[in-house]
């Protein structure tokens, strides 16, 4: 069709098409009227998607479930055809000023004013995902700003006709992009967002979907901060003359009359349910869990120059995280002699496991974990516990919840000497550590962790995000951040250890400070290793924190390659038989160092024999403590503890068999609890999220699981005994260890 003129004489199906006002997606947006007299919003799609095979029948349902989504922030569908020349859709006019617009003319939001922006786009999104769609168009260009907060259609193109279909972590992703686009005024910095939106925030643009938040979860982590609502309107009075402007261009008013955003006043007190803010990591460094990416063949070297290296690209891009890129595939038999013996790498193939048994719940699982007896399921409706062997439910549930998923960035539940420890919250309280006796399932305490300080100067979060045990003494880990003070990427991180007695729960001793990051509890010993960093800026470092002594600081040793360090969670360095490892050099080298001296006893380098460069992962130890394993690239590397030797190297290959060339062949996805080991046997899920169970003998794998109605952000497992348990969707699936 052609575009039509300020004189209104064109038209589409009823509508007489006043004129353009932007493109979105490929598609023109105009204002136009009905034969009545009434204004709506007609968006025409562009002749390249409505070319694309199935389109029609694809937008014709969408229209339909559209029809019946309402929500405050959602743009009504009022009309449709799917089968016009140029196939088009209706929305009830809604006069405002498209967010980028905005931005561009007048410059980035205030604080307040990102808050209504995050809530608002928040709530459409939560409606949307609760009916089972997903927008897929949430951008500057999309989001219309208007009198009481932002809008955006109920029916979004490339969520409902694209191939493939998004997700709704990518409609997350998309909305911290937004959000920071509006915060930064077009450029891609994450200085510019505020202390209160930065966590969350952030966690929105995580590389690694199941670390973002969801929609629902974001509008309750802006409730529960309980600050101020706005007062007055939400934005300048020169956006909303241009928005005044635009409404009488077309003879109507600018939307809503309050001109108050649409944040609640917060409560008089804190009582009552409540959403614990856990960390949501905003990874300016790149991804903590996934370091390397190289699939190349490896030659080992027990020499090693370490030299800084720059700091790696985080989330900050607007840009969505695309699909791990194709590398090569290693043969066994490429890796080169070294002084470790030249071990030639496995190419890991293996049968598909067998169930033990599995059964449907009523909720998804946000946190497992697993005794030899009993499974632990924590949802953000209660917390149940299921028998090992049979799957069926034991003791009776309990009314602790927690509403953010466990993953790479956080870990909220350990298991020690018969007894589950939980970061939860309760129906009267949020913020809670909570201890659970395995044998009964009964509480044995649980603690307040008061998440909100407003006593001093400026009002300070301290969100939890990594709880373990240590002989008798319970360590809970997370950042300090001041809600109203700036943050710049070159400021350090500010972390905290607080330490509670395991039998009753009682509080024994708290220390914070900018070189307490990255928090490391070994399961036995009064030696912690607290990791630092600044983004960057280098060297970073790892300290001893002697528990013994309440928290005093130790010895510590300079890391030149420290850039993940600065993120607080899940820890990312290792302990084994005395040694405290973590990665240093060019990020390519694997160090071990005595626990209670600092002084090195070994270094393990890792090169690929092609030239390039490789980073290692999240190094993860044996029960026992013998072997430590670390993932380079596509592979996963068993090393003796006591001297560094090269053991066996395993490649998680397999691609052709799933169908796809190039989705296997990435970094191994292994931060926070996807890589575990029983007594013999080493878990690890790859970047196509599948589960290898590897004999830690000999590398080679046991059987392997996969499951393609998983969740698009895979599913979530732990190890008990000698079984793993694993979570996806409502169904929980025991298999055995050998397959057995």
């Amino acid at each position: 069709m052609d575009h039509p003129g300020a004189d209104g004489a064109h038209r589409i199906g009823p509508y007489a098409l006043l004129g353009r006002e932007r493109t979105v997606g490929g598609s023109e947006v105009f204002a136009a009227r009905t034969d009545e007299g009434s204004l709506v919003t007609v968006t025409v799609v562009g002749p390249e998607l409505a070319a694309a095979p199935g389109f029609r029948d694809r937008f014709r349902a969408a229209v339909e479930a559209a029809r019946t989504l309402s929500d405050g922030f959602l743009i009504p569908v009022v009309d449709a055809d799917a089968d016009a020349p140029a196939p088009w859709l209706a929305t009830r006019f809604t006069a405002g000023l498209p967010l980028r617009q905005a931005v561009d003319r007048h410059g980035p939001l205030s604080e307040p004013a990102l808050r209504v922006l995050a809530d608002g786009l928040a709530r459409a999104l939560t409606a949307l995902h609760a009916a089972g769609t997903v927008h897929g168009e949430v951008s500057p260009d999309s989001v219309l700003l208007t009198m009481d907060g932002p809008r955006i259609t109920a029916l979004g193109m490339g969520g409902a006709t694209g191939s493939p279909a998004p997700s709704p972590t990518d409609d997350m992703f998309d909305l911290g992009s937004t959000v920071l686009f509006a915060a930064s005024g077009g450029e891609p910095d994450t200085d510019a967002l505020p202390m209160s939106l930065r966590d969350v925030i952030g966690g929105c643009l995580y590389p690694e979907p199941p670390d973002r938040p969801t929609a629902e979860q974001l509008v309750a982590y802006l409730k529960h901060q309980n600050l101020p609502s706005l007062k007055g309107r939400w934005l300048p009075s020169a956006v909303t003359a241009d928005m005044a402007a635009a409404a009488a261009a077309v003879g109507s008013e600018p939307a809503g009359d309050s001109g108050r955003g649409p944040l609640p006043s917060p409560p008089e007190s804190a009582a009552g349910p409540s959403v614990s803010r856990r960390k949501l990591i905003i990874g300016l460094a790149g991804g903590v869990a996934v370091l390397g990416g190289a699939a190349a063949a490896l030659a080992f070297s027990g020499d090693s120059s370490p030299t800084p290296e720059g700091r790696a690209g985080g989330p900050g891009s607007t840009a969505r995280p695309a699909s791990p890129p194709a590398t090569r595939s290693p043969s066994a038999s490429s890796a080169s002699p070294s002084p470790t013996g030249g071990q030639k790498q496995i190419v890991l193939a293996g049968p598909d496991a067998v169930k033990a048994w599995s059964e449907a719940g009523k909720n998804a699982p946000t946190a497992l974990e697993a005794s030899d007896k009993v499974v632990m399921v924590v949802t953000d409706k209660a917390t149940s516990f299921l028998d090992t062997a049979t799957g069926k439910s034991v003791f009776h549930p309990l009314n602790t919840t927690n509403d953010f998923r466990a993953g790479s960035s956080n870990s909220l539940t350990t298991y020690a000497d018969g007894v589950f420890y939980l970061l939860c919250d309760t129906p009267s309280q949020s913020g809670v550590l909570a201890a659970f006796d395995a044998a009964d399932g009964k509480a044995k305490w649980a603690t307040n962790l008061p998440d909100i300080d407003s006593s001093g100067t400026h009002a300070v979060m301290y969100p939890s995000t990594y709880v373990a045990v240590a002989g008798n003494t319970v360590y809970v880990c997370g950042e300090v951040n001041k809600l109203d003070g700036k943050f710049s990427v070159e400021d350090p991180t500010t972390g905290y250890i607080r330490a509670f007695n395991a039998a009753t729960g009682k509080g024994l001793w708290q220390v914070e400070g900018t070189d307490i990051n990255n928090v490391l509890v070994p399961p036995t010993g009064s030696r912690l290793l607290a990791a630092s960093a600044i983004p960057a800026k280098k060297p970073g470092r790892v300290q001893m924190i002697d528990a013994g002594r309440k928290g005093a600081r130790g010895w510590k040793v300079s890391v030149p390659y420290a850039s993940p360090y600065f993120t607080t969670g899940w820890p990312l360095t290792c302990y084994a038989a005395g040694l405290f490892l973590f990665a240093g050099g060019n990020g390519n080298t694997l160090f071990a160092v005595d626990a209670a001296t600092g002084s090195e006893k070994w270094h393990q380098r890792f090169d690929a024999k092609n030239g390039d460069h490789v980073r290692i992962g999240t190094p993860f130890s044996s029960q026992d403590g013998a072997t430590v394993y670390v993932p380079v690239g596509s592979d996963l590397a068993a090393l003796a503890t006591a001297d560094g030797t090269i053991q066996w190297v395993a490649v998680l290959d397999g691609a052709s068999d799933m169908g796809t060339s190039n989705l296997f062949n990435a970094s191994l996805n292994l931060g926070g609890k996807n890589a575990q080991c029983s007594a013999d046997t080493v878990f690890a899920t790859d970047s196509a999220k599948t589960l290898w169970a590897i004999d830690a003998a000999t590398g080679r794998a046991r059987w392997k699981y996969r499951d393609p109605g998983q969740p698009d952000v895979g599913f979530m497992w732990t190890v008990g005994g000698d079984h793993v348990f694993i979570a996806s969707h409502l169904t929980m699936t025991a298999i055995a260890a050998h397959g057995r």
